[in-house]
């Protein structure tokens, strides 16, 4: 119980991101917001992409953590040069939401924490893929957008790996499957 609990709010911490404030404010992201919540969560995914890498129990994780991390650092790296082009000054450390995701995935290790990674994969890239869906069509910046459309194809492909993976870990039903203690 206390498993399924701790994976609940893995998938809570990843589900508190500025989609979900868009439509409770009904307000729309500027495209300097975009760019600094999109540099917060990269960050977050480099560095428990790493995490993943080290401590994953499966070597499907593992190499799905890896690719995390490579991924999403050249994407941020492309970012700050667009951002620094424009005079957006885009975050230099991850916020307290993905530090605390990240403290509780430390703490874990082997199943639970493959099962609470990829939980928090699938909801953090089911996000992300509506945060940058809405920034292609309401974004202002021209290049931004361009980066959006370049860079929405691989986070359409890491969601559908991290749902195929997640499958096996999770269970086809969404819940996840007990193990002995």
């Amino acid at each position: 119980m206390k498993k399924v609990m701790l994976a609940g709010a893995v998938v809570l911490a990843m589900a508190a991101t500025p989609a979900a404030a868009q439509k409770a404010t009904g307000k729309m992201m500027s495209d300097e917001h975009f760019a600094a919540d999109v540099a917060v969560v990269g960050m977050a995914e480099v560095e428990l992409g790493k995490m993943a890498a080290d401590k994953a129990s499966s070597d499907q994780i593992k190499q799905f953590g890896r690719r995390m991390a490579d991924d999403h650092a050249k994407a941020g790296d492309e970012l700050k040069t667009l951002a620094q082009k424009k005079n957006i000054t885009l975050p230099t450390e991850m916020d307290a939401k993905h530090k605390a995701l990240r403290d509780r995935l430390m703490k874990l290790s082997g199943e639970p924490f493959d099962r609470s990674y990829m939980q928090a994969m699938v909801s953090g890239h089911r996000q992300a893929v509506n945060i940058f869906r809405m920034e292609s069509k309401s974004g202002k910046d021209q290049e931004i957008k361009e980066w959006v459309a370049k860079t929405l194809p691989t986070i359409e492909d890491h969601l559908k790996q991290a749902q195929e993976i997640s499958r096996g870990v999770v269970g086809t039903t969404g819940t996840m499957k007990q193990h002995k203690k």
